[in-house]
């Protein structure tokens, strides 16, 4: 029996050398592609993004953003409702209203640097470069820009407290689509674009922010201000406004060309697009079908 098995191996000893030869190759090639990736990845790092943001916090690789928005992800749609499920919803009032209030204070504040960086002084509303340069006005926007950036993960908040009130029907799929979204979407703006053009898109989403979370301060302060509150539908027209604004000015950059990027002007667009039809959407089942719905109660 050992002599039969030592003469098959010997007859098979040339394939199977044959067979670990190959496999090697497939290894050494997958190795030699992902190197491959890597290094075009580093290139594409070093000569076309932002030197000036290189060693700001975060900006150095997208990975810590991108498992930051995992674990948001993870936290709001499997552990936090996992965890609510046997317990009451928390009120949070309190809470509630100093979270709005610091929103509102946080948006005005980015709202301001937003005008006085440029979109108040020499900023082309037609088209407008990205200046990378190292003067003041220049720093000050790039600066904003990565603000602006942080001030989308301290947004992760308003879905945490919709988890912890058991407000599941507020979790939706366009409110985790935007939050999830726009952290991957202001890194590369800091990262690469860091001022020009597409923030005119940031000053509007500040000013739209100030009256959002100021309408939710008042909700949260209780019953009694709720007679302030009938414009509540009227905040979704406004988003679906500062959406509409923003894929007008995107297209532009490409009726006057200033040196931004279409690249990035056509993602601006694209972005729009979606979010345009997503509001929609929210809109005609928020309120035109609440209206049918009454209607036919009355009848």
């Amino acid at each position: 029996m050992a002599s039969a098995a030592a003469e098959l191996v010997a007859e098979r000893e040339p394939e199977l050398i044959l067979e670990m030869t190959d496999s090697n190759r497939t290894f050494v090639g997958a190795q030699g592609l992902v190197k491959m990736a890597l290094d075009q990845y580093t290139e594409i790092l070093a000569t076309i993004s932002d030197p000036r943001v290189g060693d700001w916090p975060l900006m150095d690789s997208p990975v810590p953003t991108v498992l930051i928005v995992l674990l948001y992800m993870y936290g709001v749609v499997i552990f936090g409702p996992r965890m609510m499920a046997n317990r009451k919803p928390y009120k949070l009032r309190n809470v509630l209203v100093a979270y709005n209030a610091f929103q509102v204070v946080f948006s005005l504040g980015m709202m301001y640097e937003h005008l006085m960086s440029g979109w108040l002084l020499d900023y082309s509303y037609k088209c407008q470069p990205v200046d990378y340069s190292h003067n003041p006005s220049a720093l000050r926007m790039a600066n904003l820009c990565w603000w602006y950036f942080i001030s989308k993960f301290t947004e992760f908040a308003d879905t945490i407290f919709f988890v912890l009130r058991k407000k599941d029907s507020q979790v939706t799929f366009l409110h985790l689509y935007h939050h999830s979204l726009t952290p991957l979407e202001t890194w590369i703006c800091v990262k690469f674009i860091a001022g020009g053009h597409g923030t005119l898109g940031n000053l509007i989403n500040n000013a739209v922010h100030v009256i959002m979370y100021a309408y939710y301060m008042l909700a949260a302060m209780g019953p009694e201000y709720q007679k302030y509150l009938w414009w509540k539908k009227h905040l979704t027209t406004v988003q679906l406004v500062q959406f509409f604004v923003v894929f007008v000015h995107s297209a532009q950059a490409f009726i006057f060309d200033c040196g931004y990027p279409k690249l990035v002007a056509g993602l601006l667009l694209l972005h729009s697009l979606i979010f345009i039809v997503l509001f929609s959407d929210f809109y005609r089942t928020a309120y035109r079908r609440g209206k049918s719905a009454k209607k036919l109660k009355a009848e």
